[in-house]
């Protein structure tokens, strides 16, 4: 991982996700190997790897009698910032966080979305160069979830490293340049976002139809299915040129009002790349 990456760690279930987190930030003691934080050795540098690092958990675990700026500002005096910094650092990031008119509210009043917002500034009060974040927009509502995905995206290009671990392979497609795919503890894939969504051999699309269709039409080389009167469902192969299936479904009066994805195209990846290890 390079300074300024956007990196997610995905898997079918959390163990190894979360024993990648724990050894990076020394919850987890590793059987062997090395951790490098920017150049720092955690073994040899350990103060100063962790001082460059920032934990957003996937369990709330902040008082819930504190108000939103306390709960900020006292994080980072665990970091050595005087009160005044660590003060100043909490209001900036509460504000970018759309928090700022709830500074002085008590925690336990938040919804669930704000009180994932407010452990994101926490993690940001010391200014660390590593967002290390563990599911942070699970059971927030899709509103909420893509103003988060603008706010991770404007620190990253600001220069902070983000590796995110989600279930939402949206979230991931979306926002991370690397990717690294965990199976059953091993690491099957660890790359470029770009360079893996090139192994797709083929993509289903769904076209919604503006006439009922009775009968799915027939075009060479691509693999149409009638799901209602209104719906197609088309396998187009990787490489296939998606004009020449339009004109041909023009030349046969069928007119498509919209196209879709059937499903995102790294989910369909990860299924089989996890299937076929399993084999």
């Amino acid at each position: 991982m390079r300074e300024g990456d956007f990196f997610a760690l995905l898997g079918p279930n959390g163990a190894g996700k979360t024993t990648i987190i724990g050894i990076v930030t020394s919850l987890v003691r590793k059987s062997s190997g090395q951790i490098r934080i920017f150049g720092l050795d955690t073994d040899v540098h350990f103060r100063q790897a962790k001082a460059r690092i920032g934990v957003v958990p996937q369990e709330i675990n902040f008082s819930l009698f504190e108000t939103c700026l306390e709960i900020v500002s006292n994080q980072g005096g665990y970091y050595g910032l005087p009160r005044q910094v660590a003060r100043r650092n909490a209001m900036e990031h509460l504000e970018k966080l759309g928090m700022k008119d709830l500074q002085h509210t008590r925690s336990r009043t938040l919804s669930g979305g704000m009180k994932r917002r407010l452990m994101i500034a926490r993690a940001l009060v010391h200014q660390p160069k590593l967002l290390i974040l563990d599911e942070p927009t699970a059971g927030v509502d899709v509103e909420l979830r893509r103003s988060m995905w603008e706010f991770l995206s404007e620190i990253n290009r600001s220069g902070t490293t983000i590796m995110l671990t989600t279930h939402y392979l949206e979230e991931a497609e979306r926002l991370c340049r690397k990717i690294a795919i965990i199976d059953n503890g091993e690491i099957v894939e660890n790359t470029e976002m770009r360079d893996l969504l090139k192994k797709l051999d083929t993509e289903s699309f769904i076209l919604d139809t503006r006439d009922r269709i009775k009968v799915p039409p027939e075009v060479p080389g691509y693999r149409i299915v009638r799901l209602d009167n209104h719906t197609l469902q088309v396998d187009v192969s990787k490489g296939s040129d998606l004009n020449r299936l339009f004109a041909a479904l023009s030349e046969k009066n069928v007119q498509i009002d919209s196209m879709r994805n059937k499903s995102n195209r790294l989910e369909e990846l990860f299924i089989h790349l996890t299937a076929e290890k399993q084999e």
